[in-house]
């Protein structure tokens, strides 16, 4: 299993270890050009799920060719406001617009860097 190195930005751990990341939910289609992963909270109120799809999204964007579409959501059925968290990892204009941000920008990337030991 390939680790994607993404740390919880609430938790000591990554989200790999708190299991809101499984490889089994992660789908590639290199003809299609898309990629889409599906995450689950640790809990079905987690305030940070849009900044943990956030993370997720912005990791991909960083690490795949410009021809993957990036499709990042919420596991169905797994958190109290999937629904709206899906809408804003969707909308381009909104994800772009977070990472204009630079407060927020800053807490993705230290989500994205990688823990020392």
């Amino acid at each position: 299993m390939c680790s994607i190195n993404i740390n919880d930005p609430e938790h000591p751990l990554s989200l790999e270890e708190l299991n809101v990341l499984e490889q089994v939910r992660v789908r590639v289609n290199d003809q299609e050009n898309a990629v889409s992963v599906e995450f689950t909270p640790t809990i079905p109120h987690c305030s940070m799920a849009t900044l943990i799809g956030l993370s997720i999204k912005v990791k991909l964007l960083r690490s795949l060719p410009d021809r993957f579409k990036i499709d990042v959501h919420i596991t169905p059925g797994t958190h109290a406001s999937e629904e709206a968290v899906n809408k804003q990892l969707a909308d381009k204009e909104r994800v772009a617009a977070a990472l204009e941000n630079a407060q927020l920008l800053e807490v993705v990337n230290q989500c994205l860097t990688s823990k020392t030991v």
